[in-house]
C-alpha cells in the first residue's frame, strides 16, 4: 500500500485529491496539510511514501518544504505552467511534477511511479524542463569530486539520463539489459547523493555532464 500525504492550502482541493486517491486499491491517504510547514511536521510524524505538494502555499511554500523533507518522495502539483519554479522544486528534491489539470488516472499513475523510484514526468514535460535547466545553467559550475567516482559505463548512463531517456531506451542505446541499467542508475544516485533520476537530470545539466 502506498501511503500518501496531501499538502495544499485549499480544503476543497485536498478533499478532491483524497477522493481520487482513495478510489485506488493500492493508495491510502494518511494525512492532510494546509501549508508547507504543516507538511514538514506531518512528514516527520507519519513517514508517508509520497507527498502530493502544492508548489505555492502560505507560511512555507512547496519548494522550501521539499528541501526540508528527506523521508518521503515529493510530487509537486501546480496550476502554473513550467517555469523556473519547477526546476527549483526538482533541484530541491522533488521526484516529479504535475499540473493540477491532470486527470485522476495521471495523478494516481504519477504517485505509483514516484513510489517505485521512477520519475513522474511526461516526455513533453521532461523536454521543457531540460530546456529550462540548460538555459538557467549556461555557465557551468565546477563538477563535484563525486562525479569522478563514476565508472565509464555509469558516466554513459548518466548522459542518457540527462537526455530524458527511459531505462528501456538507455538499454537499447548502450546494449544493456533493463536490469543492468537499473543497477547502474541506483549506483549513480548513491554515488552522487541524489534521490532519483529527476535530480540526476538537473545535476547533469548543472555540471555540464553532456559536454564532458
Amino acid at each position: 500500500m502506498i501511503e500518501v500525504l496531501i499538502a495544499d492550502d485549499q480544503p476543497m482541493i485536498r478533499s478532491g485529491f483524497r477522493l481520487i486517491l482513495e478510489s485506488a486499491e493500492d493508495i491510502s491517504v494518511i494525512g492532510e496539510a494546509g501549508d508547507g510547514r504543516e507538511a514538514v511536521e506531518l512528514a516527520k510524524q507519519l513517514s508517508p511514501d509520497v507527498i502530493v505538494m502544492d508548489i505555492r502555499m502560505p507560511n512555507l511554500d512547496g519548494i522550501a518544504a521539499t528541501r526540508l523533507i528527506d523521508n518521503a518522495k515529493v510530487l509537486i502539483l501546480t496550476t502554473f505552467h513550467l517555469d523556473n519554479y519547477v526546476v527549483e522544486a526538482l533541484a530541491a528534491g522533488a521526484s516529479g511534477f504535475l499540473l493540477k489539470d491532470a486527470t485522476a488516472d495521471e495523478l494516481k499513475s504519477a504517485i505509483r511511479s514516484i513510489a517505485r523510484g521512477d520519475a513522474a514526468l511526461s516526455p513533453s514535460v521532461t523536454r521543457t524542463i531540460l530546456d529550462i535547466v540548460k538555459a538557467s545553467h549556461a555557465s557551468r559550475l565546477q563538477p563535484p569530486s563525486e562525479l569522478s567516482t563514476l565508472s565509464a559505463r555509469e558516466s554513459d548512463v548518466l548522459k542518457c539520463l540527462a537526455l530524458g531517456m527511459s531505462n528501456h531506451e538507455i538499454g537499447a542505446s548502450l546494449y544493456l539489459s533493463e536490469a543492468t541499467v537499473k543497477t547502474h542508475v541506483s549506483r549513480i544516485l548513491a554515488k552522487l547523493g541524489l534521490r532519483d533520476r529527476v535530480q540526476a537530470v538537473v545535476f547533469a545539466y548543472r555540471y555540464g555532464v553532456l559536454e564532458g
